[in-house]
């Protein structure tokens, strides 16, 4: 079985042992993350939502109130829908236990 990088049943020709040696290191851990206090990575977090939320692309006014009337459309529909069907099957568990 292969993959995009060769043979995985075999070990690639050519490495040496140092270099598998050295990719089976522990990741160094840390970085820049690593060295903020509590504070400071709340700050960034704050910093990185209010970036993302600057991305959004915000409805108008006249979108806003439009989606806003479909929403309510489609829900008295689904509750007329949901109430025939209620009734009819209380119609008919009257009949059948009634």
């Amino acid at each position: 079985m292969t993959d995009a990088l060769g043979s995985i049943d075999m070990p690639e020709r050519g490495r040496s042992e140092d270099d598998t040696a050295e990719s089976q290191k522990k990741p160094r851990r840390g970085g820049k993350r690593g060295k903020k206090g509590p504070f400071a990575r709340l700050a960034l977090f704050y910093r990185q939502i209010v970036a993302e939320l600057r991305k959004v692309v915000w409805p108008t006014r006249s979108q806003l109130s439009t989606y806003t009337s479909v929403v309510i459309v489609f829900v008295v529909i689904i509750i007329g829908l949901v109430t025939v069907i209620d009734l009819g099957i209380n119609r008919v568990v009257g009949y059948v236990f009634g």
